[in-house]
């Protein structure tokens, strides 16, 4: 089962986003969210909404069977940059600067992560 959420039009460059979602793409969401909650830049909250969003989808989307957000993975996390706001700026002698507000989209899949084979120190005990 895969659930996704999106948010598009974010006043950030996607360069931006794309160094915060190299961290939480292709892990367990649980490792994610303690991964942005505890990473010391601004620009990680659209991510972390986004993130919440696209998990909260896929509890809502499972229905009537129970499914816990340590249930999840991130599948999917991209990003493409959106329109840019063209404005004006006071340059050297009198002259005019551009700049531009850059923003992107954000794209955020989640799966139900499969039971896989105990890790490398977790052997199950012979009796």
């Amino acid at each position: 089962m895969e659930a996704h959420a999106s948010s598009r039009y974010q006043r950030v460059s996607a360069k931006k986003i794309g160094r915060i979602l190299e961290l939480i793409r292709d892990r367990d969401v649980p490792v994610a969210l303690n991964t942005l909650h505890f990473l010391n830049k601004p620009t990680k909250m659209p991510v972390l909404k986004t993130l919440q969003s696209a998990v909260a989808n896929a509890v809502a989307k499972a229905g009537k069977v129970k499914l816990a957000e340590k249930d999840l993975a991130v599948a999917e996390a991209r990003v493409s940059p959106g329109p840019s706001l063209k404005r004006w700026r006071a340059g050297a002698r009198g002259s005019g600067v551009r700049y531009r507000h850059r923003t992107a989209h954000i794209y955020i899949a989640v799966v139900k992560r499969e039971q896989t084979a105990p890790a490398q120190g977790e052997e199950k005990k012979r009796s």
